[in-house]
């Protein structure tokens, strides 16, 4: 039998692999975009005012980029990598939550797999925002909370403090997960619990001012997304990735039924005592994770979206790795578990090969508009669409509600489906020049002859889309 550490570092490699190899393949969505374009500023005290003002998450992540941008730069690698080395440094410490939970190597080298290669992890881990850090420092709570609950040492209980105070100032979703395992640690030993619950709770407790400061800033989207649609995304996410829709039931059905075949023949098997411990702990604490905030909805704070979920994915994974690899289940088993990691890492190598799979291409779409003989244009773009252009086409800004500008071309951007006015000059006196497709990203460019004056009021009704829309202008556009 080869040693262990040579599983872990072969699956090590895979996801570092499936993370770095691709990491710039992508263009910047609008979240992404909107990082360096509004909330990064040469002062790390601009830039705080910005999470505050702009942003809706804890500090940590903004704080640890801001660094990082200051020696790397704000290109798109540089601004991804900090998420795909915490994406990385996840797959260990699940290894060492599956070892925990049941004892087994079996167990371990499942769990890690399952993060290595499962399409929705891969995805977070090459995006330029919060959600690898909060993967990792949940991770590293639960890691340090079974350790703590099997051996309460002061040493155990400080390590749980640490993480789990990073993983609430990583995200506000971290205390659904947190939560359970205080209210554990408390039960089973309360006066050795008391110091170290009393600080999480107190970092906790801190964060509420900045989150009522923040007030839910750009979460709009999530109230008009219906909620059962939500409800159906979340198993939907971790089953084939957030962009897996595209594939299909079918292919979501697969990947389910693999799962629960595991899950089945597992708990048909009957699972030995510390597993059947393992797996319920596991499944508490991924309970508490994603019922809580559906739960919240109910009394108005409703704030869920999947990728807020993204974290309680970690003990959701842990779970399945207990029981399909149970002692008593053998070798199908282990079968069972390397298919259900084949289908995750089919679903992610496909995902790097599928452009309908991946984030709009703004940066083609920059392209395209980049090539242009007017440098007095005007360009109308979707919401999602604004912060990438901004970033890609520098200096683009906002023009100012009421505004008007003299330009010599439009450009209008936005994706299906179009509105039948679409290919109709916004303006009279402007032409149809061209139509340009961009992996599903549409950009129609009108011109004419003489510049003419344009109200902002006017672009923003003649948009290709009914999505809510933007107008950005360039500074050679007079005003």
């Amino acid at each position: 039998m080869l040693p262990t550490w040579w599983a872990l570092t072969g699956l090590v490699v895979l996801a570092a692999g499936l993370r770095f190899s691709t990491l710039g393949s992508q263009s910047l969505w609008y979240d992404e975009a909107f990082t360096p374009v509004h909330v990064l500023h040469a002062d790390l005290g601009a830039t705080l005012r910005a999470v505050v003002h702009t942003e809706n998450t804890p500090p940590l992540w903004y704080v640890l980029v801001w660094a990082w941008s200051r020696v790397l730069g704000t290109g798109a690698v540089a601004l991804r990598l900090p998420s795909a080395l915490f994406g990385v440094a996840t797959v260990p410490v699940a290894w060492a939550i599956g070892r925990e939970l049941s004892g087994r190597r079996a167990t371990a080298i499942a769990a890690a797999a399952f993060v290595a290669v499962n399409p929705l992890f891969v995805w977070y881990s090459q995006e330029a925002r919060a959600y690898a850090l909060f993967v990792l420092t949940s991770a590293l709570t639960m890691l340090c909370f079974l350790r703590a609950k099997r051996e309460p040492t002061p040493g155990r209980l400080a390590a749980f403090a640490v993480s789990a105070s990073l993983a609430l100032l990583s995200h506000y979703f971290a205390a659904f997960l947190v939560a359970p395992m205080i209210l554990w640690l408390l039960l089973r030993s309360r006066r050795a619990s008391l110091l170290a619950c009393g600080v999480v709770a107190l970092v906790g407790f801190a964060l509420l001012p900045l989150a009522f400061a923040q007030g839910g800033h750009g979460a709009q989207w999530i109230e008009r997304w219906a909620l059962s649609s939500r409800l159906q995304a979340i198993p939907q996410y971790y089953l084939v990735g957030e962009s897996g829709a595209p594939l299909g039931h079918g292919i979501e059905l697969l990947v389910a039924l693999t799962i629960l075949a595991g899950l089945g023949f597992g708990l048909w098997r009957v699972l030995e005592p510390r597993e059947e411990r393992g797996a319920l702990i596991a499944l508490a604490v991924a309970a508490s994770g994603v019922l809580a905030p559906i739960v919240l909805v109910a009394f108005g704070a409703d704030y869920l979206a999947p990728r807020n979920l993204v974290a309680a994915m970690i003990p959701v994974s842990a779970t399945i790795a207990v029981v399909v690899t149970a002692r008593r289940a053998g070798r199908v088993g282990a079968v069972l578990a390397a298919l259900i990691a084949l289908a995750f890492l089919a679903i992610s190598i496909d995902v790097d090969l599928s452009p309908r799979l991946q984030r709009g291409d703004w940066r083609g779409v920059a392209k395209v508009l980049r090539g242009t003989r007017h440098h007095d244009r005007v360009i109308t773009t979707v919401e999602l669409g604004a912060a990438p252009l901004e970033y890609y086409l520098p200096p683009l800004h906002n023009l100012a509600r009421g505004g008007t500008v003299t330009v010599s071309e439009i450009d209008e951007t936005g994706y299906a489906p179009l509105k039948a006015s679409a290919s109709s000059p916004p303006v009279s006196g402007f032409h149809l020049l061209s139509r340009h497709d961009v992996s599903g990203l549409i950009v129609y460019r009108f011109v004419s002859q003489t510049p003419r004056k344009v109200s902002e009021a006017t672009l923003r009704r003649h948009v290709i889309t009914e999505a809510h829309p933007e107008v950005l202008v360039s500074p050679q556009a007079p005003l």
